[in-house]
């Protein structure tokens, strides 16, 4: 198998499991049932009758979930130490059969562009959290689903413009990540200030 269709397989895998974790599993696994994306023999087991439905009832308790303000910072917290080594599990197993050096560097960039997706996402949140109105989560929340799909599925039938929008991503994320962190201090500290002054006599 050529090069890149590997490298945008892994990189999708990692990227998106960092915002979507259980809708990617179950996603492949509609995937490769319908015909539409063949799993490679190491990824195969996604697409196993037990897991499909246990992917499937966690990507509905996490959809739920990720429209609840709060819920979704708490949600995201958990998972911090569920998406990172998933999406470098599903990023070594998505070029595993090629050559197991490769793997080792596909877990690697998998997990790491899982881990640059989740605290992008989770920290963009809480952010938005702190606003008294659901609306701008809930179009957040709307647009991450429809994000990390399309992203995946592009991924894997259209390896070389998902690569060209992943650097785009990952430019973006450098660049927002340091303002979403202040963001949150700032708010932080306002919660701290207010808190101060109630306390005190």
């Amino acid at each position: 198998m050529d090069a890149l269709p590997l490298i945008a397989a892994a990189a999708g895998l990692g990227w998106a499991s960092g915002m979507r974790l259980y809708a990617v599993v179950f996603f492949l696994g509609v995937l490769h049932h319908l015909g539409i994306y063949e799993l490679p023999a190491t990824l195969q087991p996604l697409a196993h009758p037990v897991v499909m439905p246990v992917a499937g009832l966690l990507f509905v308790v996490e959809f739920l979930a990720d429209k609840v303000p709060g819920v979704d910072t708490l949600w995201d917290a958990v998972h911090t130490f569920i998406r990172i080594p998933a999406g470098a599990l599903l990023a070594a197993g998505a070029v595993a059969g090629a050559d197991p050096g490769l793997a080792v560097a596909a877990g690697l960039m998998g997990g790491a562009l899982a881990a640059g997706t989740h605290f992008t996402k989770s920290g963009a949140r809480a952010l938005i959290n702190t606003s008294p109105e659901p609306l701008s989560n809930w179009v957040a929340s709307f647009s991450e689903d429809a994000v990390s799909m399309l992203g995946l599925y592009a991924a894997l039938k259209y390896p070389l413009l998902f690569l060209i929008l992943l650097v785009l991503f990952v430019v973006l994320a450098i660049w927002l990540v340091p303002r979403i962190w202040r963001g949150l201090k700032h708010v932080g500290a306002a919660i701290g200030r207010l808190l101060g002054r109630s306390a005190s006599p």
